[in-house]
């Protein structure tokens, strides 16, 4: 029976820890596969803390873990932590938000229970799932930095900066990963790239995307750590 490793990454998400690990409670993967629940607080200076111990004490039947990190790191940082203690046969990143609806893990399993993929990208950008519609700038800047990292990468992934990235565990663990806040996305597509015949897969998915008012992080100077990173992990440190 195989497990796939559900990675959490939380900084201030007292309102919605609770919700996203009941979201995922609910979820029944197909092929039978099992949930590992890895939550990583980055050092979080609210209550979600207190928020998931609750849930963990009202749940006491699920396999979750929790680390936290003594200081803000970054969320690439608190990937790190969830990478290195996962012991699932597969591993796949969710936000602590609701931006990203835990029900489409399935979406992202079947190709690799297949055995046609290894690596399997959820696009917000392909598909008919529905998509809160937001902000010009950032789907414009988003698609641009995915055409430089297909360009150096020689792929044709439409959405690089995906939260929704799944591996094989055995192959994201065998990855030397370095930067510790968003510019995790183009370091780890760089790296996965190279992997002698790496199968990557891309499918449609949804998005409930979050204003800055709702909680959303992610700014423009990510934007261009994220250009820096592509050149960084494609040319001077390939």
């Amino acid at each position: 029976m195989s497990t796939l490793s559900i990675i959490i990454p939380a900084f201030n998400e007292e309102r919605t820890i609770q919700n996203i690990l009941k979201r995922i409670n609910e979820v029944e993967l197909i092929g039978a596969v099992q949930k590992e629940i890895i939550v990583v607080n980055d050092h979080s200076t609210d209550n979600t803390e207190g928020e998931l111990q609750k849930f963990v004490e009202a749940n006491p039947e699920l396999n979750i873990s929790y680390f936290k990190h003594e200081k803000n790191m970054g969320k690439g940082a608190a990937l790190h932590t969830g990478i290195a203690k996962a012991t699932g046969d597969y591993v796949v990143i969710q936000d602590a938000d609701l931006e990203y609806d835990p029900v489409e893990f399935n979406i992202l399993l079947k190709p690799i229970l297949d055995e046609f993929a290894d690596v399997v990208y959820g696009s917000r950008f392909i598909g008919g799932k529905p998509h809160r519609i937001l902000f010009f700038w950032h789907s414009i800047g988003n698609k641009w930095l995915t055409s430089l990292s297909n360009a150096f990468c020689n792929l044709n992934l439409t959405d690089m900066e995906t939260c929704y990235k799944m591996w094989k565990r055995e192959l994201i663990q065998s990855v030397k990963l370095q930067e510790k806040r968003f510019g995790f996305e183009p370091e780890v597509t760089a790296k996965i790239s190279r992997i002698p015949n790496v199968r990557i897969y891309e499918v449609g998915i949804s998005y409930y995307g979050r204003t800055y008012e709702e909680g959303k992080k992610i700014n423009w100077k990510d934007g261009f750590r994220a250009i820096y990173c592509i050149l960084k992990y494609n040319i001077w440190s390939k």
